[in-house]
C-alpha cells in the first residue's frame, strides 16, 4: 500500500521537475523569441493559435491569454480548419503552431496552407530539427530532458514549458505595446478584477454634507458630527483647505485623558498630517493604505489641499475595490 509520505514524495519530484524544466527553457529564450514578439507585435492582424489534443488545450490558453492582455488572438482547430473554418484566417494574421514533435500530422496541413496564404508562422515544439520548426519563420524551443510522467509519455513537463512560453510572449508582448491597467480592466468589465482596475476614488467617495469645522470650533460640535458622519470630522480654513483631522479613535483617547472633553478645542485634539486621498486614484491603492495604517476614511482633497470629499474603507469594499 502507498503510503502518504510516498504520495508527497512524488507530488514533490513532479513539481521539481518541471521547474528544473522551466529553468532550462528561461536560458534557451534568446534572438528567436524576441522575432516570435516583434512578428506578433507587427502583424496587422491577429495571432491565430493551434495545436492537437494536449497541444491544443494549452493553445486554447495562451489565444486566451493574448487576447485579455491586448493582443486580439483566436484558436484554430488544425482539423477544422481544412473543413471550412480555414475562412477565419487573414493573409495579415500571424500563427502559433504548437507540437511536441514538430512532425503532428493533424498540423501540418494546416502549416501548408498557412504558407500559402502567405501567414507568418511561429513554431512552439520541442524538435527545432523537425518538419514544423524547420518550416515556420520562427521556432521557440520547448523541448524537455522528460515527462513527469513516470512512464515518460502523458504530456506533463512538455506542457507546462509551452504555456510558460505563451505566458512570456504574452507578457512581452503587453510590455511592447504599452498595454495598461486600465486598458486590462476595460477587458474584464464583468469580474472582480475589472472592477478593481476601473474604480476610482470619485466614484464612491462622499461629496455631500461633509463633516467639517473650523480650527475654533470644539469638541462639543466635534462629537455631534463624528456620531452622524461615520466617525471622522475634517478641520478647515476659512478657504476649505485642510488643516487636520478628528476620528472617534483621538476622541476616545482624549476622553482617557480629561474628564470635561466638551470645552476642549479641535485644534488641540486633531490630527494635523492626515493621510489623504485624490479623486483620481485608483480605489485599490487607496484601500492599501487605508489597511495598512488602520484607518476607516479619508479626506479626498483637489490640488490645493482643498477638500472636495470624504472616502470610507467599507464603501471602496462594497464597491469591489479590495
Amino acid at each position: 500500500m502507498t503510503t502518504a509520505a510516498e504520495i508527497i514524495e512524488r507530488g514533490r519530484r513532479v513539481i521539481s521537475m518541471e521547474q528544473a524544466a522551466l529553468e532550462r527553457t528561461a536560458q534557451r529564450v534568446g534572438p528567436t523569441f524576441a522575432a516570435a514578439v516583434d512578428l506578433i507585435a507587427t502583424a496587422k492582424g491577429r495571432t491565430i493559435v493551434a495545436g492537437i489534443g494536449k497541444s491544443g488545450l494549452i493553445g486554447r490558453k495562451i489565444a486566451a491569454t493574448l487576447t485579455s492582455t491586448g493582443t486580439p488572438a483566436t484558436f484554430l482547430h488544425p482539423t477544422e480548419s481544412v473543413h471550412g473554418d480555414l475562412g477565419i484566417v487573414g493573409t495579415n494574421d500571424v500563427a502559433i503552431l504548437i507540437s511536441k514533435s514538430g512532425e503532428t500530422d493533424e498540423l501540418l496541413p494546416l502549416l501548408e496552407q498557412l504558407k500559402r496564404l502567405g501567414v507568418r508562422v511561429i513554431a512552439i515544439t520541442g524538435d527545432v530539427d523537425s518538419t514544423l520548426a524547420r518550416s515556420a519563420d520562427v521556432a521557440l524551443d520547448a523541448s524537455v530532458e522528460e515527462e513527469a510522467c513516470p512512464h515518460d509519455l502523458a504530456p506533463t513537463t512538455s506542457t507546462t514549458v509551452t504555456l510558460a512560453l505563451g505566458d512570456a510572449l504574452a507578457v512581452a508582448l503587453l510590455e511592447v505595446k504599452g498595454f495598461r491597467r486600465e486598458d486590462f480592466a476595460r477587458l474584464h468589465p464583468g469580474g472582480s478584477l475589472g472592477r478593481k482596475l476601473l474604480t476610482k476614488v470619485r466614484d464612491v467617495m462622499l461629496t455631500e454634507k461633509l463633516p467639517i469645522l473650523p480650527a475654533t470650533a470644539t469638541m462639543r460640535e466635534a462629537v455631534v458630527l463624528l456620531a452622524e458622519r461615520r466617525g471622522i470630522v475634517l478641520v478647515a480654513d476659512g478657504s476649505g483647505r485642510l488643516q487636520g483631522l478628528l476620528t472617534t479613535g483621538d476622541l476616545t483617547r482624549l476622553m482617557e485623558r480629561e474628564q470635561d472633553v466638551f470645552p476642549v478645542p479641535v485644534d488641540r485634539v486633531m490630527v494635523r498630517t492626515p493621510k489623504t486621498a485624490q479623486a483620481d486614484e485608483l480605489g485599490s491603492a487607496v484601500v492599501y493604505r487605508m489597511e495598512q495604517h488602520g484607518i476607516m476614511a479619508m479626506p479626498v482633497l483637489a490640488e490645493d489641499g482643498t477638500i472636495i470629499g470624504v472616502v470610507h474603507l467599507h464603501d471602496l469594499m462594497r464597491a469591489g475595490a479590495a
